[in-house]
């Protein structure tokens, strides 16, 4: 699990720390927490202007990818498969788990007022963790999307039809959107007076659990079952799609189809690593000496580069995105009637091509 880690100073924040809120065991009076303060990255004034701009670019930049990403799956026709839509699926979780900490984050860094309530606080927590849950189970589809379209070709069209994958997802988003009512659920039982400092920069639930009055032990197990059961769970169902798809490839005889295989799930392969390779820096490295102080930078990796990276990933690494990019800005650029302009497609070559008919 995360240990508590910080790149700040308290003792340098004299109006922070007369925000604590202490309380009296003698006589059993205690005062609740209904709002927090999150230190944020850093507590040097001289870098907040400058790590804004830096992750103000980096929110936009996520947000153009995104959207523009599923904009242009839902655009195209040619690319209404299930591949993209899964594709589209996962632009949409990146955009909410990104929307959920960096937007908040950025106020931080202009504001003196760090101050978050207790129900902003949960919503945060909800949101990022439906998001981060969903994007495992589509992970793992995607990682079965491949399986059955490189070891079972001619059985692709039926396997992975429009419907099935729309359940596939449908699902995904289910399993993810209601695991984190249960955490939500048992935090709300939680009274919090020791503290209102979070050494975070966004409201994570271990670091609420380090200032809680009440015992967290049943929330901390419940969250350690769970998390690592649905990790190992799509982490190793990805692993043996995965080891199918790698003993099929090695069978091709063609040099071309091998290495076509291999570039088609290289981006997932890619995408898998950063996830679930900062999942394991995060929770399963020792969580003691000055490994501690890098718990944020694994978090901001895990919340707000990843989410970053994944629509270049897959659109630098797709021939149709491009193909179908090209398309959308050409067909502006020449702004002709869609009657006349069509879109001839060879999928010998897997390439899109643009003719015009004069009349």
């Amino acid at each position: 699990m995360k240990a508590a880690s910080s790149f700040v100073n308290l003792a340098t924040h004299k109006d922070d720390l007369a925000l604590l809120i202490s309380f009296s065991e003698s006589d059993g009076n205690k005062t609740q927490v209904t709002e927090f303060i999150l230190t944020g990255l850093t507590d040097r004034p001289g870098l907040q202007v400058p790590l804004f701009l830096v992750f103000l670019v980096i929110y936009l930049t996520t947000m153009v990818g995104n959207l523009a990403l599923i904009f242009l799956i839902w655009k195209d026709p040619l690319l209404h498969t299930p591949m993209y839509l899964l594709l589209g699926s996962l632009a949409f979780a990146d955009a909410c788990s990104s929307s959920s900490v960096t937007p908040r984050m950025l106020m931080d860094f202009l504001s003196k007022n760090h101050m978050i309530s207790l129900v902003e606080c949960i919503t945060q927590f909800y949101i990022f963790a439906s998001s981060a849950n969903t994007e495992c189970f589509l992970l793992v589809v995607m990682a079965y999307d491949r399986y059955v379209a490189i070891c079972n070709p001619l059985l692709y069209p039926v396997v992975m039809s429009n419907i099935f994958c729309i359940q596939l997802l449908s699902v995904s988003y289910i399993i993810g959107f209601l695991h984190p009512m249960m955490h939500v659920s048992l935090l709300c039982r939680l009274t919090f007076c020791k503290s209102n400092v979070i050494h975070y920069f966004y409201c994570e639930i271990l670091q609420l659990f380090k200032i809680s009055c009440t015992d967290p032990r049943v929330n901390m197990l419940l969250i350690f079952i769970f998390s690592v059961f649905i990790q190992f769970f799509t982490f190793m169902t990805i692993i043996i799609s995965y080891s199918y798809v790698l003993f099929a490839i090695l069978k091709k005889k063609s040099e071309k189809g091998r290495s076509k295989a291999f570039s088609t799930c290289s981006a997932h392969l890619l995408s898998v690593s950063l996830f679930y390779g900062t999942l394991f820096f995060m929770y399963v490295r020792p969580g003691s000496g000055p490994a501690e102080n890098q718990d944020k930078m694994y978090s901001v990796f895990y919340t707000i580069i990843i989410p970053l990276l994944n629509p270049f990933i897959y659109s630098l690494r797709n021939k149709e995105v491009i193909d179908g990019l090209e398309d959308s800005i050409l067909e502006k650029k020449v702004n002709i009637p869609k009657c006349i302009y069509r879109f001839n497609k060879k999928p010998s070559k897997n390439h899109s091509k643009i003719s015009y008919r004069n009349r």
